[in-house]
């Protein structure tokens, strides 16, 4: 049997995207193991979720740190600790430096709630609908150290709907991240195992 690809997933609230991945790595066919769980936030609803489906979880919470630095050396010994080799940033609110990211390059996913490149960083539901977009979407894409800029992975559309408001699209939106995230682990997970299998 082929070892599954040890994967580590940062949050830093309810997690609905972590337990996706949780549930899509319970089929023995899917290649990536999802070993680890961190949050820098020790009140997140993400982490007795993980806990209870049976993955280490535990908060590396950022203000016990005097900087960033120090929170992301922390954050990567964790990781390292667990042999993790993907990451996944499932609802992580902290911006990562580009030191941390250069470390994960090609490793690290990150699942954004918009039709990147359109509609980078915060707030993208209402903005879509600020803007009168007739679809909007999710896409999720390796990390890089421009924030929402890196290589696509795999992207899901909606229709915006007259009536709609922020909620009532995010929810669709939401629907579409748990069905596309899963699919991308799996690609990333196949393409870093052929990567790193011997030459027969």
């Amino acid at each position: 049997m082929i070892a599954r690809v040890r994967t580590a997933v940062l949050i830093s609230g309810r997690g609905s995207n972590m337990s996706a991945l949780i549930e899509a790595a319970r089929a023995p066919s899917f290649p990536a193991q999802i070993v680890l769980v961190l949050s820098d936030e020790p009140a997140a609803a993400g982490l007795p979720t993980a806990r209870k489906a049976g993955v280490a979880a535990e908060a590396i919470d950022y203000r016990a740190y005097p900087g960033k630095e120090a929170f992301e050396t922390a954050l990567d010994a964790r990781l390292l600790a667990a042999s993790a080799e993907i990451v996944c940033l499932a609802g992580f609110m902290r911006a990562l430096s580009p030191p941390f990211v250069e470390r994960w390059e090609g490793r690290m996913l990150n699942i954004h709630p918009s039709l990147l490149p359109n509609l980078r960083g915060l707030h993208t539901h209402r903005r879509a609908l600020a803007q009168r977009l007739a679809e909007h979407g999710c896409t999720v894409h390796l990390v890089t150290a421009e924030l929402d800029a890196g290589p696509i992975i795999a992207q899901a559309r909606v229709r915006v709907l007259e009536g709609d408001d922020a909620d009532a699209l995010a929810a669709r939106v939401l629907k579409e991240e748990h069905r596309i995230y899963p699919e991308a682990l799996n690609a990333v997970a196949r393409s870093l195992r052929a990567a790193n299998a011997p030459e027969t």
